[in-house]
């Protein structure tokens, strides 16, 4: 095996992890309540950071790659187990602040003693053969099906919120959270990489060292991103999530009738509630920046679970979707009949919070960027027909 190569790169990589752990431990947050759950979810991202470069530091100082590969391989295996549970608890409980409980940390806790004692008695109880090999194989595959089932569930709880978002807010919530989506995807395919690598000749190893330095500065470039956006984040789920539970509990049985709801009497029949909306979009309502469903079933005087469903309903499409695109259809407006606006004035006046969230949802809904189809349109009035 090439040394030099390997500690090169234990090199690289263990400063950053030391750094980055102990950051994310120590570093303090805002001075706000709502910033607990950021901090606890960070402190608990720093204990993993710590535990893979202690996983690390072992590797660089006692070589225990070259001394004994057997409890290289179960120091790793071990440790990445272990990781996952931690990485997946720290970006859940971002999303649900409920997720890490006793009995669930027991149960991962015993998942892991009992991983890594089995791991053991492969490795240095059974001589090396088919035996082992097998065992090797069937550690493995719980390894990575442990890993994909944690991302499954983080990917269940990122969707549930972004729907959350959509349902209630004009605005685009779940952007901000689109980097736990991609971390995790990324997640998987390094961690896999890695138990595979695990496994693979020693001349492959230092790829498994040098991966994790991408991997590991673009976490910490999101959560330190994730600190300006989390406060509106968490303020949007700790309002929207007791209503959406208490909507749940209230839910009719399947055998109730319609004159059996607890709340029929107050919700206005169809007719009337599509007048009303007619009314709130004729005098541009939507426009109003920073726009919730709870806001618009006030101003409409009815039931903001009866709101969702009926917009869902009658447009096919989710609050956020269907108020965008009575905001987009009013922007074009403007690009047509106020030549003398920029696109940053039309999108404030349009009811967009910023330019980018203008620009990139004018794109979904046209294919092309606000200035470009305002030149096309321009264009093809100013062509005589032939």
């Amino acid at each position: 095996m090439n040394h030099p190569l390997y500690e090169y790169s234990l090199c690289i990589a263990l400063p950053l992890m030391i750094f980055f752990g102990a950051y994310f431990l120590l570093a303090p947050a805002p001075d706000k309540a709502i910033f607990a759950n950021y901090l606890r979810s960070r402190r608990i991202m720093g204990c993993a950071l710590l535990l893979l470069a202690a996983n690390y530091a072992v590797h660089f100082f006692f070589e225990i790659r070259f001394r004994d590969v057997h409890a290289a391989i179960l120091m790793n295996l071990s440790t990445y187990f272990l990781c996952y549970w931690l990485f997946s608890s720290a970006l859940t409980t971002l999303l649900d602040r409920f997720y890490i409980t006793r009995r669930r940390l027991r149960f991962h806790l015993s998942a892991w003693v009992l991983f890594t004692l089995l791991s053991g008695v492969i490795l240095l109880g059974l001589p090396e053969g088919a035996a082992q090999r097998a065992g090797l194989t069937v550690m493995a595959v719980w390894l990575v099906g442990y890993g994909l089932w944690l991302a499954r569930r983080l990917i269940r709880a990122y969707r549930r919120a972004v729907r959350l978002f959509d349902d209630t807010r004009s605005d685009d919530i779940g952007a901000y959270i689109r980097w736990m989506s991609v971390f995790t995807y990324w997640a998987v395919i390094f961690g896999v990489g890695c138990g595979l690598l695990t496994f693979l000749p020693d001349r492959y190893v230092f790829l498994w060292i040098l991966s994790s330095v991408p991997f590991y500065i673009y976490l910490y470039c999101s959560y330190m991103n994730y600190l300006l956006l989390y406060e509106r984040v968490e303020q949007a789920l700790e309002e929207e999530i007791p209503a959406e539970v208490d909507a749940a509990a209230e839910a009719p049985s399947d055998s109730d009738g319609p004159d059996n709801r607890p709340d029929c009497e107050a919700r206005p029949l169809h007719t009337d509630l599509a007048v009303r909306l007619s009314g709130w979009i004729a005098a541009n309502g939507y426009l109003q920046p920073g726009l919730t469903i709870r806001e618009l079933a006030d101003t409409l005087h009815t039931n903001r679970t009866y709101l969702s469903e009926y917009i869902k309903a009658t447009y096919d499409r989710s609050f956020r979707d269907w108020i965008s695109g009575l905001r987009i259809d009013h922007a074009k407006q403007m690009l047509l009949r106020s030549p003398e606006l920029t696109i940053l004035e039309i999108a404030e006046k349009s009811g967009f919070l910023s330019p980018s969230h203008f620009m990139r949802t004018f794109k979904e809904h046209e294919a092309c960027s606000p200035a470009r189809w305002r030149r096309m349109r321009v264009f093809e009035e100013q062509t005589p027909e032939q």
